[in-house]
């Protein structure tokens, strides 16, 4: 039986989002301690489990056939590999810090100073798109020690909350770029195997759907419903169903989560009461 192969990272935040996100699928995965390989019970895919930066060769190579993967290390280390689907965790940035003591006014205050960095080749992207010149040290790990033993004069890595610069006495002062966990293809995948994906793909756009949004339940006056109704976006109309008590409806919607709060205030003050809001497991449209 064909199994499509999916790399997901061997430990971290990025590990435990991508097993999240397959179990929302409804995909089971056999997975014992420190395995490096799985198998699902109930789908036909098999789970490596790989180093971060690795997973851009092995899909190159063909050995999986897709990946969770950031997209910050496809564009540091496979921007030849195609993005399937963002999938809007994991959501960090990669940018350039320095000492909090010494002022910053622009990129171009990096001209002939040294950047110790994991994204040699998203900075020197960068720094060419600004005409900066600047010599960079590459470090794979502990980037942010750099300036405080003297190894170089700023860095550049990934920045989630900005706590982890603020310990080390840093500020961040350039952004060169946000970064997401992505569905990333090998070049190599074969045709039996994108049916697969694509059956993959229709589960996690489901699953996505769900997570921005919002089921609600409210009541009525049936002389303000149609005010009401104006203010529900939908998925294609709300639907009203009459209450027992005659003049009152109950219309059910579903709201986008970033809106959600401003929806309500305007819900409420256009006179409806007993709202009520509940989570959507999945959404298949």
């Amino acid at each position: 039986m064909t199994k499509i192969r999916i790399a997901i990272q061997k430990s971290g935040r990025l590990n435990e989002d991508s097993l999240r996100i397959l179990k929302d699928c409804g995909i089971s995965i056999d997975n014992g301690k420190d395995q490096l390989k799985a198998s699902s019970r109930n789908f036909p895919m098999e789970v490596f489990y790989l180093r971060n930066g690795d997973i851009p060769q092995y899909l190159r190579d063909g050995v999986v056939d897709i990946a969770i993967i950031g997209e910050n290390v496809l564009i540091e280390k496979g921007e030849d590999i195609a993005v399937a689907e963002k999938l809007g965790f994991s959501k960090c940035r990669v940018s350039l810090a320095i000492p909090k003591a010494i002022a910053y006014n622009s990129v171009n205050d990096f001209n002939g100073k040294r950047i110790a960095t994991s994204y040699p080749n998203t900075v020197k992207n960068y720094l060419k798109e600004n005409s900066v010149a600047a010599d960079l040290h590459i470090i794979s790990g502990s980037v942010e020690i750099a300036p405080n033993i003297g190894l170089a004069d700023g860095i550049c890595d990934i920045v989630s909350s900005g706590s982890t610069l603020f310990k080390n006495n840093l500020k961040e002062v350039e952004v060169i770029l946000k970064s997401e966990a992505v569905l990333a293809v090998s070049p190599k995948i074969s045709e039996t195997r994108k049916v697969l994906l694509e059956k993959l793909q229709f589960r996690i756009q489901s699953v996505l759907r769900a997570r921005q949004s919002k089921y609600v339940l409210l009541n009525s006056p049936n002389d303000k419903l149609n005010d009401i109704i104006a203010l529900l976006p939908g998925m294609r109309s709300p639907t009203v169903l009459p209450l027992a008590e005659e003049g009152w409806s109950s219309v059910h919607t579903v709201i986008n989560k970033d809106k959600f709060w401003e929806v309500i205030d305007e819900l409420k003050q256009a006179g409806a009461e007993g709202i009520l809001v509940c989570p959507i497991e999945k959404m298949v449209l």
